[in-house]
């Protein structure tokens, strides 16, 4: 089974707040990856949860703050698949 993680690049998340849940990301013009401290990782794209909540969530990933509690708050369980 191919990783569909080999060709992506994760951003290492700056976690200004000190205490995410999120250690990484990736942006794509329509979606983003999120890494999680626990270790999964999961896409999110324009298809679910919305290009709203995708586009508030890449601006979270790139200032490096507020990217874990926007999940928790308003995306939740959205997210296209599981990738590891």
């Amino acid at each position: 089974m191919r990783n569909p993680l080999n060709n992506i690049a994760m951003t290492r998340y700056k976690n200004l707040s000190g205490d995410s849940g999120v250690t990484a990301y990736a942006v794509t013009l329509d979606s983003i990856i999120v890494e999680f401290r626990d270790g999964p990782v999961y896409l999110y794209d324009y298809r679910i949860p919305g290009m709203r909540k995708v586009e508030a969530m890449k601006q979270l990933a790139r200032k490096g703050r507020g990217l874990a509690t926007y999940i928790n708050k308003y995306v939740r369980k959205l997210y296209i698949g599981k990738l590891r």
